[in-house]
């Protein structure tokens, strides 16, 4: 039998503003470490500090434009675009436009805390 997530869980951001996190599938909400499936709500001028995680994350931008660093340089995703970012690869999210941005977040294996290996908060 299908399994119906009725609606999600609310995970604790990291960053410079508050953002709105809304977990689907994954370690909070479903008990599922396999994958995690997120939609992020960002404002203008937020900032998460960069992490080496192990895992792979593909997002989605479903609104407005993030722009993600890495060590080999930045790209700026706009709505309808997706991006991969890979596991033990440094990356930094950001949303710096007017309106922030919504997306959607897909972690291999799922996000946890644990395994995100945030850099120190400045």
């Amino acid at each position: 039998m299908p399994t119906v997530y009725s609606s999600p869980s609310i995970i604790q951001p990291a960053g410079n503003k508050p953002k709105i996190i809304e977990e689907y599938v994954g370690r909070v909400n479903s008990k599922t470490d396999a994958v995690s499936i997120a939609k992020m709500s960002s404002p203008e001028g937020w900032m998460e500090p960069g992490q080496t995680p192990e895992f792979d994350e593909y997002t989605v931008v479903l609104k407005g434009r993030i722009v993600v660093e890495s060590i080999d340089g930045v790209v700026e995703v706009s709505a309808g675009q997706a991006v991969h970012t890979k596991r033990g690869e440094w990356v930094r999210y950001s949303t710096p436009y007017a309106g922030g941005a919504e997306y959607m977040a897909v972690c291999l294996p799922a996000f946890s805390p644990d395994t995100v290996h945030r850099d120190p908060e400045e």
